[in-house]
C-alpha cells in the first residue's frame, strides 16, 4: 500500500485591532530576513486503501489498525441530522477552498463519492443536472493555469514541488466540506506556485482570498494549509498577507483555518529532508490569526459504521485504552501560543476548568476529527495509483468545520456571519457550554518528545480549543449570534 508523511508548516496571520508582539527570549523568529515560507497542506498522511470505485470496508479499515468513517457515520457523530431534518444543509451558500495545484480530476471524483457517500450530486459533476436547487461546484483557476510537473529525476529540492499531496488535500476539503453542507456551493480556487516559487505561494493565496471577499463569492472560506510563524523572515512580510481577512471581517466572511500537523513542534519549512524543529512550542498562520477560526484535531471514537455512541473495542489502540471516552485530544494538533499576536478581546473569559491564557493568542478555537487512525474516506484518482484513501491532519478539521458554518449562514438567512469567534467564546463561557461543544478534556500534543506540548483539559485548551461541536445545538446559536 501506499504511503506518504508529511510535517505540515504551522498558519499564521495577525489582527489589526491586537498588538503585535516579539517572539520569546532567544528565538530565531521573524528577525531580520524578508522571506515568506511556502504553503504546506495539513494532510499529515494519507493510506491508499482500494483502487476500486467501491469504498473499503470496515473490517478492511481494522485489518490496518484504523476505523474510517463515511459522510453518514461522521454526520451523525457531530449530531447534524436534526438540522437536514429541518432542511438546514447549507443551501444557498458558497463555501470557497483554496488550495495550491489541485486536483484535475476533481470533478470526476466529487461525483464518484456522492454515488458512494449516498450525497446531492453537484451541477459541475460530469453528467450532473444543474438547476434551481441543485448546489454547485466551481474549479477556478486563480492565473488561467496550473502546475503539473513532477520534480526533476535525482532533484534536490525539498519534496515540496510534489503535488500529490496537494491531490489529496483537494479531494479531501472539496468532499468533506459538501459532506457537511449537502447543498452548499462549493468554489474550489487553486493556485499554481511550486515551491521554488514559494515566495510567491502565500500572496498568491491571499489575493486570491481578497477576490472572493471584495467580489461576494463566498461567505465561509477554509484553509488547509500553513507555516510556522517563526518561518517569516519578518513581522512585516506576516503582516503584509492578512489583507484578505481584514477585508473578510468586514465583510460578513468567516475564515477558518487548519492549526497545523505538528503539535507543537514545528520546523521553519516542511517537509525536508532533516527536519529540525524549532527548540520550544510553536503554532501556525493562519490559524494564529485573531480574525481567522483555528481548527485543531481529535481521535474520534464513536462508532465508524454508524457514528453513534462510544467504541472502545475496534482500532485504533488510542481509542481503546480510553473507555468511554468519545474524544481524545490529536498528538498532532496544531496548538499553543502565539508569538505575534496579543490575545484577543474574545479569549478573556473562558470555560470553568480551562487552561489560562495569558498575554498572547491561544490556538485553536474549536476542533473536530482529524487523526488517520479515525480518518476520512476520501476518493482522488488525481495521482497514481488513486482510489480510496484514508486520510489524516486537521485538513479534515477545518472544510468539515466550514461546513457547519455554511448551514448557520443559511439558517442566519443567507448572509455571513463574519468572524464567529466572538459568539464561539460566549457560547462556552456561558452556563450552556457542555450543550454547544463535546469537551475534550483527554490526549495531548507534544509530537515531538523534545519540545513541551499541552495537555487536554477541561474547557479551553492549546490541542482542541472549546472542544468539538454538537452541531444541532451549536450552529443555531451560531445563526443567532
Amino acid at each position: 500500500m501506499f504511503r506518504l508523511q508529511l510535517r505540515p508548516v504551522a498558519t499564521l496571520a495577525v489582527c489589526a485591532a491586537v498588538a503585535l508582539m516579539g517572539a520569546p527570549a532567544g528565538s530565531a523568529a521573524l528577525a531580520a530576513a524578508t522571506s515568506v515560507p511556502a504553503p504546506v497542506p495539513a494532510v499529515s498522511d494519507y493510506q491508499l486503501l482500494t483502487s476500486s470505485t467501491t469504498p473499503p470496508t470496515e473490517a478492511a479499515c481494522y485489518a490496518i489498525g484504523r476505523r474510517c468513517f463515511t459522510a453518514k457515520a461522521m454526520q451523525n457523530s457531530y449530531n447534524l441530522p436534526p438540522l437536514y431534518a429541518l432542511g438546514d444543509e447549507g443551501q444557498g451558500v458558497t463555501i470557497a477552498i483554496i488550495d495550491s495545484f489541485g486536483n484535475p480530476n476533481m470533478a470526476s471524483d466529487l461525483a464518484n463519492f456522492d454515488t458512494q457517500m449516498s450525497l446531492p450530486h453537484m451541477c459541475g459533476e460530469p453528467g450532473a443536472a444543474c438547476g434551481a436547487g441543485i448546489p454547485t461546484f466551481q474549479h477556478v483557476f486563480w492565473n488561467g493555469k496550473t502546475q503539473v510537473k513532477s520534480p526533476p529525476p535525482g532533484s534536490n529540492g525539498t519534496g515540496l514541488q510534489n503535488r500529490d499531496a496537494w491531490v489529496v488535500e483537494t479531494a479531501l476539503d472539496v468532499e468533506w466540506a459538501h459532506a457537511m453542507a449537502p447543498m452548499a456551493n462549493i468554489l474550489n480556487v487553486t493556485t499554481n506556485p511550486a515551491e521554488t516559487q514559494g515566495v510567491q505561494g502565500f500572496p498568491t493565496m491571499m489575493n486570491a482570498e481578497q477576490f472572493i471577499v471584495d467580489n461576494h463569492q463566498a461567505t465561509v472560506i477554509t484553509q488547509s494549509f500553513g507555516a510556522v510563524e517563526e518561518g517569516f523572515g519578518s513581522t512585516q512580510s506576516l503582516l503584509n498577507l492578512r489583507h484578505a481577512f481584514i477585508s473578510a471581517a468586514a465583510s460578513g466572511v468567516t475564515v477558518l483555518a487548519s492549526s497545523g500537523d505538528g503539535g507543537s513542534a514545528n520546523s521553519p519549512k516542511t517537509p525536508v529532508k532533516n527536519p529540525s524543529p524549532f527548540p520550544f512550542p510553536t503554532v501556525n498562520w493562519p490559524a494564529s490569526d485573531p480574525l481567522v477560526t483555528g481548527v485543531g484535531g481529535t481521535y474520534l471514537c464513536t462508532n465508524p459504521v454508524t457514528g453513534m455512541g462510544i467504541d472502545n473495542t475496534d482500532p485504533p489502540t488510542n481509542c481503546q485504552v480510553t473507555p468511554g471516552v468519545r474524544e481524545i485530544g490529536w498528538i498532532d494538533s496544531g496548538g499553543g501560543f502565539s508569538h505575534v499576536f496579543a490575545k484577543p478581546g474574545y479569549q478573556d473569559t473562558l470555560p470553568a476548568g480551562s487552561t489560562a491564557i495569558g498575554d498572547m493568542r491561544g490556538v485553536p478555537d474549536v476542533a473536530f476529527q482529524a487523526s488517520s487512525r479515525t480518518g476520512t474516506l476520501v476518493y482522488a484518482t488525481g495521482i497514481s495509483p488513486g482510489g480510496w484513501f484514508i486520510v489524516g491532519g486537521t485538513s479534515c478539521s477545518s472544510p468539515q468545520f466550514a461546513g457547519l458554518v455554511a448551514i448557520a449562514d443559511q439558517i442566519a438567512g443567507g448572509h455571513g456571519l463574519g468572524q464567529i469567534n466572538p459568539t464561539l467564546y460566549k457560547l462556552a463561557s456561558g452556563s450552556n457550554y457542555s450543550t454547544y461543544f463535546y469537551d475534550v478534556t483527554t490526549g495531548n500534543n507534544q509530537a515531538d518528545p523534545s519540545i513541551p506540548g499541552y495537555p487536554a483539559t477541561t474547557g479551553w485548551d492549546p490541542v482542541t480549543g472549546l472542544g468539538t461541536p454538537n452541531a444541532a445545538m451549536l450552529v443555531p446559536a451560531l445563526a443567532a449570534g
